[in-house]
């Protein structure tokens, strides 16, 4: 069991409409060895109905940090997979929920990884959503694919820790590059449409539709810390260039 990659898992419960289901999350992670939980604008919490349905994960509960926005828990993670029952025209990259796991396993050797659910009711917005770099499925009956959130959380966990277990019996070799963290690549997304609106290339009035497409295109690679500042370093010069020339005309 490799304790250290499951350690650097992170869920992320988007605006929890009802604390025990907070609870449950709370002892569905301490079940399989995971004990960061994160709370992104909860409408109640501390309740004592989250401490009723945590039983023993107690500790785990008590310790969830509570963040106003999505982008705060998660900014310094290197990867976010967000949990959604329902398909999206445009969305990252998609992955059941067991290629998911195997992945993230393989992202959390270079830093924090989190799992990111929504609220009860409406599930994830496109925001939301989009801030991740990969979505997630988890397989169901498809007349009936809506798991309660807790329960969400909890097979989530499970093949977390499964994909731990076989992760554990493959040393890993070679040399390990640090990974761009979220916050890292919504820095160079900022910079692109910079870019695509110094040169005309990104409407103003329209520009959801080219925003959508680089991030559904960057959720396909697991960018590199030096390769998101090549990227921006490119993106400076060629602005630089660009208002040197205008001056000079």
């Amino acid at each position: 069991m490799s304790v250290e990659l499951l350690s650097r898992m992170r869920v992320v419960l988007c605006r929890p409409n009802h604390p025990g289901n907070v609870g449950a999350a709370a002892r569905a992670l301490k079940t399989m060895g995971l004990a960061d939980l994160r709370l992104v604008a909860p409408q109640r919490f501390p309740a004592p109905e989250a401490e009723w349905m945590a039983s023993n994960a107690l500790d785990v509960l008590r310790a969830a940090r509570v963040h106003a926005t999505l982008g705060e828990a998660i900014g310094d993670c290197v990867a976010a997979f967000a949990l959604s029952a329902r398909p999206r025209e445009w969305s990252p990259q998609p992955l059941a929920l067991r290629d998911a796991a195997a992945v993230a396993l393989e992202r959390a050797r270079t830093g924090p990884v989190a799992l990111v659910f929504g609220n009860e009711t409406a599930g994830l917005t496109n925001e939301e959503m989009l801030a991740c770099q990969f979505l997630v499925h988890i397989p169901a009956h498809p007349d009936y694919d809506s798991l309660n959130l807790a329960q969400a959380v909890q097979v989530a966990a499970y093949e977390l820790r499964m994909a731990a277990t076989e992760t554990a019996r493959e040393a890993p070799g070679g040399r390990v590059e640090k990974r761009a963290t979220v916050q890292d690549i919504e820095g160079l997304y900022a910079h692109l449409e910079e870019a695509a609106l110094a040169s005309g290339f990104l409407d103003p009035a329209d520009p959801k539709k080219l925003r959508e497409r680089w991030r559904r295109l960057f959720s396909r690679v697991a960018l590199e810390r030096e390769e998101v500042n090549i990227l921006r370093g490119l993106l400076r010069a060629l602005l630089a260039h660009r208002r040197n020339s205008g001056r000079d005309s």
